[in-house]
């Protein structure tokens, strides 16, 4: 078995910032690509920030130059440091990790999910 914990949400005045972290566990081979999503209420879920086993990332627009997203190998930990909040980053945050399992004889991917941390930006 194979989790994902995401923490360090809250709540948070407009400009401020909070960092999120999450930490996979478990019968873990390695980790390819790991990433933050977002759903705020009646919209769907969409991509903040991504970031590959060899620390290449990718940001949503909206998020570009306010959100850093980082990640620490040996821990199999990502962390989103989120700068200048605004009302509208209002969302509960999931955290997703593209594990690689493996067996005797063979490997295979497995996409993981966290149970979402909501942050809150308000005054």
């Amino acid at each position: 078995q194979v989790q994902v914990v995401e923490s360090g949400g809250g709540l948070v005045q407009p400009g401020g910032s909070l960092r999120l972290s999450c930490a996979a566990s478990g019968s873990i081979f390695s980790i390819n690509d790991m990433g933050w999503y977002r759903q705020a209420p009646g919209k769907q879920r969409e991509l903040v920030a991504s970031i590959t086993s060899g620390s290449s990332t990718n940001y949503e627009d909206s998020v570009k130059g306010r959100f850093t997203i980082s990640r620490d190998n040996a821990k199999n930990t990502v962390y989103l440091q989120m700068n200048s909040l605004k009302p509208e980053d209002t969302a509960v945050y999931y955290c997703k990790a593209d594990v690689v399992r493996a067996t005797a004889s063979y490997r295979y991917l497995v996409e993981v999910w966290g149970q979402g941390t909501l942050v809150t930006v308000s005054s």
